[in-house]
């Protein structure tokens, strides 16, 4: 089995879904551009039967984008297909996505369907699609609280119709690594090599990104994922994190991605700047603490050696530098290094004596600004004088 994972960006898809996410069409066409220069393989543009924006949004990434991998999203219905058929047309490169629920929760509740009604609706809805494209993916709604045996049977069929990937969705957010993987494990066995098993993992136990490397250790090939970890809820694996897991443990995730990570800072700052919000200070990867350091024995350590306290280069994401937080937990270590760089190469005593009164105010500011210390600095430097 090829060590190749497939990134499958749905930033414009489920990511948009969320509360404060929704795009223009102009916005998903910015975001769309940067997606394409970050090397996602396929990119879900949107669910062309949900609104006419997103309709537009489709059509215009495929006429925009003609050598992007477009996707759009349609109910597994006769009606979603052909909307999302149209709104591909000018792709070059085109899947539809569509999709159907398999758990019995939600056949009963929600669909209010027999298991063979709504295996009959998937195959249905999978070979009208490969009437429009020959690339298909269906996914399984709810999967890891389907009946695996069913699951099975569901899978199979769909491929037989003509699917070339099958998403295994944990929906809800519900499983956890061990159990997520073992149930990828059965379906990407007994779909051998006629179809690339996919999994698109929601965060409402935090366990999305563990659950997606999981998946891919037990067989899976592609990854849904989106910018930042937006979407539904609690949101999805944030690419990001997938794919510096991948770069930086090659020893024990020997998998390869195309994504130019250089290019994974600016996808997190254009997508803040779109939507009503941006990652938290401590998000992984492109977080504004990501590689920030306060603790003064980290700080000692990292300006000595960086890969003490630091197991990414901050260039490699395309973060410009790391940054060394100056309060109340800094040493003297940072603290002269800061002086340096405001071009004061202090002596043993007049750092001491600065050091004092930064750690003084540091107690009761969040943090000290560079005019802050510069006015320290300035201070010390007019009272030596006068003596």
């Amino acid at each position: 089995m090829t060590n190749r994972v497939y990134i499958f960006d749905t930033t414009l898809r489920d990511g948009e879904q969320s509360p404060g996410c929704s795009m223009t069409v102009q916005e998903k066409l910015r975001m769309a551009a940067k997606l394409v220069e970050l090397g996602v393989d396929i990119l879900e543009a949107g669910f062309p039967i949900a609104s006419e924006g997103d309709f537009e949004a489709v059509q215009k990434i495929g006429q925009e984008y003609s050598w992007a991998h477009v996707a759009a999203l349609a109910r597994a219905a006769t009606g979603d297909v052909e909307r999302a058929a149209a709104a591909l047309r000018p792709a070059k490169r085109s899947r539809i996505h569509t999709f159907i629920a398999t758990s019995d929760i939600h056949l009963k509740y929600k669909l209010k369907k027999s298991r063979q009604q709504v295996v009959d609706e998937a195959v249905a809805a999978v070979a009208l699609a490969r009437n429009y494209t020959d690339d298909v993916e269906f996914s399984a709604e709810d999967a890891t609280r389907t009946d695996p045996d069913y699951l099975e049977e569901v899978c199979r069929a769909v491929v037989a119709a003509g699917a070339r990937t099958v998403n295994l969705p944990d929906t809800v957010g519900y499983s956890v690594p061990e159990e997520y993987g073992a149930l990828i494990g059965r379906i990407a066995k007994a779909l051998g090599d006629s179809a690339v098993v996919s999994v698109h993992c929601h965060d409402d136990l935090g366990l999305a990104v563990a659950n997606s490397i999981a998946a891919v250790q037990a067989g899976a090939r592609q990854i849904e994922c989106t910018i930042n970890g937006i979407g539904e809820r609690a949101g999805n694996a944030a690419l990001e994190e997938v794919v510096m897991a991948f770069k930086t443990r090659p020893d024990r995730l020997p998998y390869q991605t195309k994504i130019s990570s250089e290019h994974l800072y600016s996808a997190s700052q254009l997508l803040a700047q779109t939507i009503t919000f941006g990652p938290q200070p401590n998000k992984a990867i492109v977080g504004e603490n990501a590689f920030a350091h306060e603790a003064g024995i980290h700080q000692d350590g990292y300006l000595k050696e960086r890969s003490t306290y630091e197991i990414i280069d901050p260039k490699s994401v395309g973060v410009p530098e790391s940054k060394l937080v100056l309060g109340k937990h800094s040493g003297r270590h940072a603290l002269k290094q800061r002086c340096q760089d405001l071009g004061f190469d202090l002596s043993k005593e007049d750092l001491d004596h600065v050091y004092q009164r930064f750690t003084a105010l540091a107690d009761r500011k969040k943090g000290l600004r560079n005019d802050e210390i510069l006015a320290l600095i300035q201070e010390r430097q007019a009272a030596a004088a006068a003596q």
